[in-house]
């Protein structure tokens, strides 16, 4: 009998603000965090690995919140709780006093999202397989068993979820071998940083381009003219057949967003992202309807499934950007993928952040073998920082992600990255390297 002995939490702040790397309109000084969740058992070859993102201070209130979501694991069998992960999910969101801080929403999601990777984590390894092919084998029946479908049944019933999986069911090995051969689509942010000068800008463009790159990012919303004059730098160095999108962080209110992304649209944007608050649900609508051809999309702060049923309900949004450690992990991120399969709007998950590549790459490969079966209009994003500190990195290819083969989630981080840029006392912020 396993047994798990420890949750270790650990605040982990990479310096980004230094360079401008992950600026934009709302957040201009990141420094890309992690709450990072180590699950160790009595097996030294068996730990869960896991995090949460956030971009500096209040770090450490997340690291907080994920020790307190994790103590009802320790002294638990191993066995018993990976025997039915959605039992176990259940159990930690069911604590009554946590969830009033939330509920389901904020720090506390945040944090049960770290501990629940974790906890994918070590399922993931202990049956010696990469999470994405670990979902991709569940029968319909396991994965609709541990998807969080409470307060979704006016939009998607468990009867729904089970028809949708079981009808992709019979072809998931012919697109396994496709990714296998191809990789899963991606699109670069890392050209469009707002804080990057004219010149980086142009220069990262043509690397992009030269990387065989067909989707680019750009972070917009501070200054119009500025806008206007680095789209036009865009267009000039990738050329009006490559995809563009926007991404205003958050920073309008819902006229202003309309009448900006208006002045943009010369530009030919594929997608205008957070144009607004990302809990305005109508506001989202009506940017929607205003501003078509161009798509809306947004998700990266959605802070439970019940708003991406919303969105979905009220054909707010062209496409879903569901972030891997923000949503409570793989329990509640299912049932977005079956809403949006459902709704017919395609999933392009967030990783503009420190580790957030290394899991979507095995939500979107998944979302391609088992729900839906189409990558139309389905890109994932990606940024070339912080990779090296992972011990599995994601690995890129002519814009695609390569499909990934080693046990877990990715998320591990080497023991020197975080002796190094742990908060306050690594030897980065002490001033000791």
């Amino acid at each position: 009998m396993t047994i798990i002995t420890s949750a270790e939490v650990v605040d982990v702040r990479f310096p980004t603000s230094l360079t401008a790397a992950g600026s934009d309109a709302m957040n201009k000084d990141g420094d890309y965090s992690a709450a990072y969740v180590t699950l160790r058992t009595d097996d030294p070859a068996l730990s869960g690995y896991g995090f949460t993102f956030t971009i500096g201070r209040g770090n450490d209130i997340c690291v907080l919140a994920a020790e307190q979501r994790a103590k009802p694991l320790v002294g638990r069998n191993v066995q018993e709780l990976l025997s039915d992960l959605g039992r176990t999910y259940r159990e930690l969101k069911s604590d009554s006093q946590l969830r009033w801080l939330g509920p389901e929403k904020g720090v506390e999601h945040l944090a049960l999202a770290a501990v629940m990777n974790a906890v994918w984590d070590m399922a993931a390894r202990a049956a010696g397989k990469p999470l994405w092919r670990l979902l991709s084998e569940m029968t319909p029946e396991e994965l609709v068993d541990v998807a969080d479908l409470q307060y979704l049944s006016d939009a998607l019933t468990r009867e729904e979820a089970l028809d949708l999986l079981r009808d992709m069911a019979p072809t998931r090995s012919q697109r396994v071998a496709e990714l296998e051969a191809s990789g899963y689509p991606c699109y670069t942010t890392s050209a469009g940083w707002l804080g990057y000068s004219d010149e980086k800008l142009r220069r990262l463009c043509q690397e992009a381009v030269d990387e065989g790159y067909r989707h680019i990012k750009l972070k917009v919303g501070a200054h119009r003219d500025d806008d206007i004059r680095r789209l036009g730098i865009v267009r000039e160095v990738i050329g009006e057949d490559a995809h563009l999108m926007i991404d205003a962080n958050q920073v309008w209110d819902v006229p202003e967003a309309i009448e900006w992304v208006r002045s943009l649209a010369r530009f030919n944007p594929l997608w205008i992202e957070e144009p607004t608050s990302p809990d305005d649900v109508l506001g989202h609508a009506a940017i929607r309807q205003a501003v078509s051809p161009i798509g809306v999309a947004t998700g990266e702060h959605g802070m439970n499934r019940v708003l991406f049923k919303q969105m979905f309900q009220a054909e707010a949004i062209d496409f879903c950007q569901l972030d891997s450690a923000r949503l409570a992990s793989i329990n509640e991120i299912l049932p977005v993928f079956l809403m949006a399969k459902k709704f017919n709007v395609p999933v392009c998950p967030h990783a503009g952040g420190v580790g957030l590549c290394e899991l979507v790459q095995h939500l979107s490969i998944f979302d391609y073998i088992a729900i839906s079966g189409s990558l139309d209009n389905r890109v994932t994003e990606y940024v070339d920082h912080l990779h090296e500190h992972f011990v599995d990195p994601c690995i890129v290819e002519n814009a695609a992600y390569r499909v990934p083969a080693r046990p877990g989630y990715s998320a591990e981080m080497h023991e020197a990255s975080i002796k190094e840029f742990a908060f306050p006392h690594g030897a980065y912020w002490s001033g000791q390297q």
